[in-house]
């Protein structure tokens, strides 16, 4: 019981807390962003006690949500600064009780606080980095050491990152609202960014017990759609974005086999793709290709859409992906997409042609700690009939941060292989 609570809480806190901290900042105002999230903590954590000695109850999600109003209601009583604004604050807390989750008319005010409140924290003024950090930390509801995992940065950076967002937004009162449509484009690049980084962690956490987390691409997916499908914000590098993040969650139920190990490219069961996912990937990235302007996400999509069109790994047009790449790199020079289209030449050309495609980046400072980077050459110095090399990679990975998934898999490829030397 205790467990299935902790997994309640869990889930509401991934795809609620964004949802109740936008609504509540948007009532408080965004100089008190840092207030709305404390309400919310002490919502789930009020939900996490008293659900195990209660239960759950039949609505969870209205539960936490009148919690949440009760204890912001605590707080405008409280502090001296909201005084002023009682009445306004505590009639539009209530206005927002009395219609609450599940009504229609409160799921679209949700979506319409959440795109405010993501182009908010994406506001021009602040630095990139704190602008992902932020708009990660309050509507993804990711902790700080998520959010550096996938910088590849440390958890201090980040949170000093997230503190002069929230100290910009103060300063310089940053409105809670949707840009003009010229102003727009400066945001929406970074908000895409925030999605991206949001669904990759969930494709492929970097750490913990499962390789894969669906709640974490589900919402992805839903503030990608919610983006790409709102009548100012959609756009055809939204579009892309939302067929990129579709065509790849119709590979998830494969990405694991039946007894929980990690299941390569190579070797999942493609009778368990989504092909209505993928049906509706190629859709979205075909309406993307509106205009004239080429981003990485669409060329991302299209890399994506070679895999899961493929009807068998052997039949992949690797060749086009690996232009795809070429084409990618020239836009966006990133050590990760290079170590991505070695794999791909490798695949087209050899293992001997990744390899060498790999040594450039090898001691890119960003990679050290990126196990991807040492388990790659280490499938690649196998391939290529150096088993003792091969060995000290795959150790070499193992000793650096992962999923179990991830572990046990590098494990299962040492074991067939001779030791590595002292």
């Amino acid at each position: 019981m205790p467990d299935r609570i902790d997994g309640v809480v869990d889930h509401l806190f991934r795809h609620s807390a964004g949802q109740m901290v936008a609504t509540l900042t948007r009532i408080f105002g965004p100089a008190n962003l840092a207030l709305a999230e404390e309400v919310v903590q002490d919502a789930l954590v009020t939900a996490l006690q008293r659900w195990k000695l209660q239960g759950v109850p039949e609505n969870p999600a209205a539960w936490l949500f009148h919690v949440a109003r009760n204890r912001a209601l605590d707080h405008v009583r409280r502090e001296t600064s909201l005084r002023q604004k009682k009445s306004e604050i505590e009639g539009a807390l209530r206005d927002a009780a009395d219609l609450g989750p599940g009504q229609p008319g409160f799921a679209h005010e949700l979506e319409d606080d959440q795109l405010r409140m993501m182009l908010m924290c994406c506001h021009p003024a602040i630095p990139e980095g704190g602008r992902i950090a932020l708009t990660l930390k309050t509507v993804g509801a990711f902790s700080v050491e998520e959010i550096a995992r996938a910088f590849l940065a440390r958890s201090e950076t980040i949170a000093q990152r997230i503190v002069r967002a929230k100290r910009l937004i103060r300063d310089r009162a940053i409105a809670m609202e949707l840009p003009s449509r010229h102003d727009l484009p400066a945001r929406l690049d970074s908000l895409l960014r925030v999605l991206y980084l949001m669904f990759n962690e969930g494709y492929s956490a970097h750490e913990g017990d499962d390789l894969v987390r669906t709640d974490v691409c589900a919402e992805a997916i839903r503030l990608a759609r919610l983006v790409a499908e709102h009548r100012v914000a959609g756009s055809p590098s939204a579009r892309a974005l939302l067929a990129l993040m579709l065509l790849q969650a119709a590979r998830l139920p494969a990405r694991v086999d039946a007894a929980g190990e990690l299941a390569t490219l190579e070797h999942q069961d493609r009778a368990l793709w989504d092909r209505e996912m993928i049906r509706e990937g190629v859709e979205c990235l075909e309406r993307s290709a509106e205009g004239e302007v080429l981003t990485p996400w669409h060329l991302e999509a299209g890399i994506a859409m070679c895999h899961a069109t493929a009807p068998t790994f052997e039949s992949t047009d690797w060749e086009s992906i690996v232009e795809q790449y070429d084409e990618l790199l020239r836009i966006n020079p990133s050590p990760v997409i290079a170590l991505n289209r070695a794999v791909s030449l490798a695949m087209a050309r050899g293992p001997a042609a990744g390899i060498e495609a790999v040594e450039p980046i090898a001691s890119n400072e960003t990679l050290r700690d990126y196990l991807p980077l040492s388990a790659t050459l280490g499938e690649l110095w196998l391939r290529n009939g150096d088993r003792a090399r091969a060995a000290s990679y795959f150790s070499r990975a193992l000793e650096l941060p992962g999923n179990l998934p991830e572990k046990r898999f590098l494990l299962r490829k040492l074991g067939r292989l001779p030791p590595t030397r002292p």
